[in-house]
């Protein structure tokens, strides 16, 4: 688990989230990051009782990066405020198809979540039920097979990232759910929580943290810049 930290001081601690760890507890009864990380603090710190942590937003399982979590209640109820008020700026990478696409663009299409697949469908207008998603992407590097996008979120949507990228035809690599060829052998997906910005809730510091990609990829290490 200490490889996996990014950040950690009094208040907050920074997870470089693994491609198919859960951030917290679900229908699955798998072992989630939170149990994790509350039970490696408890160990690390020999604390007697139990041990205070808050997920302050959330990435898909498949999904790996930077997540957030508060060792404190009031960190946790201020980064809660900041992420609904998008004061936390999030850019992540994703690995796609070479297709033809222009090297930056703003995206905006409405989405509206499916419950019964866990699915978002896109829109190009507004339509009932269905949420404004705005995204800036720009390709940072060419590979043989795929490229290589940065992104940068205006809104916070359902598969926003996932869903968006797949409607302009280039879904991202493992992705099968949006449209990929095939899946990744871990079961992941390529899209990376890159970076996270913000203004620490306690010490009004500027955070700016960056994690690593997964290693042992070799379509992620071509990706290192």
């Amino acid at each position: 688990m200490q490889e996996q930290i990014i950040f950690e001081d009094n208040h907050l601690l920074i997870i470089n989230k693994k491609a198919g760890q859960l951030v917290q507890g679900d229908k699955t009864g798998d072992l989630s990051l939170l149990d994790l990380i509350k039970n490696f603090i408890k160990k690390r710190d020999q604390k007697p009782g139990n041990v205070f942590l808050g997920l302050v937003h959330r990435i898909d399982r498949p999904t790996s990066g930077c997540v957030i979590y508060a060792k404190t209640s009031k960190a946790l109820t201020r980064l809660t405020q900041m992420v609904k008020n998008r004061e936390i700026k999030k850019t992540y990478w994703a690995v796609v198809p070479k297709n033809e696409i222009p090297q930056s663009q703003r995206l905006v299409h409405f989405l509206k979540k499916n419950e019964k697949n866990n699915k978002s469908t896109v829109f190009p207008k507004a339509t009932e039920g269905a949420k404004e998603s705005i995204l800036n992407y720009k390709i940072l590097k060419i590979l043989d097979n795929f490229q290589l996008l940065e992104i940068d979120l205006e809104t916070g949507r359902h598969h926003q990232i996932r869903a968006q990228l797949s409607k302009i035809g280039v879904p991202i690599k493992g992705d099968l759910k949006y449209g990929s060829a095939r899946s990744n052998s871990d079961g992941g997906i390529h899209l990376h929580a890159r970076k996270l910005e913000f203004i620490h809730p306690v010490s009004l510091e500027k955070i700016s943290v960056i994690a690593k990609v997964p290693q042992n990829d070799v379509v992620w290490e071509a990706c290192e810049l």
